[in-house]
């Protein structure tokens, strides 16, 4: 009874625990931002690689987040016929996470890898041209590592969207920094 209380207000903190203990971060819901969740006829992926994109638009300061999803939403959909944005998560500046694709679904991709069994997480920002925030780095370990631990993944499963495709800079290399120098899988590692 105790323990199921907790796990109420914890929830009700925006920092629920899982069935594997370790704290989930906050994520801001499709509903939240403005979009719209189609209902896919793909059987569920499961999730084997944790992959980590950037934007690749320099991101200006004071842009609005939700619009700019609502955006790519349409885009995705209506342009590209995709059924969705192609990530599944997305880190603004702040750090703070947004809900995109249902992780259930596969991602989409314009280069050759194939994104099937693949966690994609997206952090706004051109990081080729621009550094990610200390906010989006923190975000990306903490969602990372909940993920990693959800999902029974090592820290081999970690990775960048260039490790997976030679048609792409993604994620920028000074985002590619952290994950070539091991700064970033040992910050997870820490969590985990």
């Amino acid at each position: 009874m105790k323990l199921a209380a907790l796990g109420l207000l914890l929830a009700l903190a925006g920092c629920a625990t899982t069935s594997t203990g370790l704290r989930a971060p906050e994520i801001i819901s499709v509903d939240a931002w403005g979009g719209s969740t189609v209902a896919s006829s793909m059987p569920p992926q499961r999730i084997d690689h944790i992959t980590l994109h950037h934007q690749g638009e320099v991101w200006k300061e004071g842009t609005d987040v939700q619009a700019y999803l609502r955006r790519l939403q349409q885009w995705s959909r209506l342009t590209k016929r995709w059924a969705d944005i192609p990530y599944h998560y997305v880190i603004a500046p702040d750090g703070r996470i947004y809900a995109a694709r249902p992780l259930t679904q596969a991602g989409d991709t314009n280069t050759e890898y194939d994104p099937r069994g693949h966690a994609l997480v997206m952090l706004v920002g051109n990081f080729e041209e621009q550094q990610p925030t200390a906010a989006q780095l923190h975000a990306a370990v903490a969602l990372t590592a909940w993920l990693a631990r959800e999902h029974k993944l090592g820290l081999d499963a970690i990775a960048s969207h260039k490790d997976h495709s030679a048609q792409t800079v993604c994620p920028g290399k000074n985002l590619y920094a952290y994950l070539a120098s091991g700064w970033f899988k040992a910050e997870v590692a820490k969590r985990l």
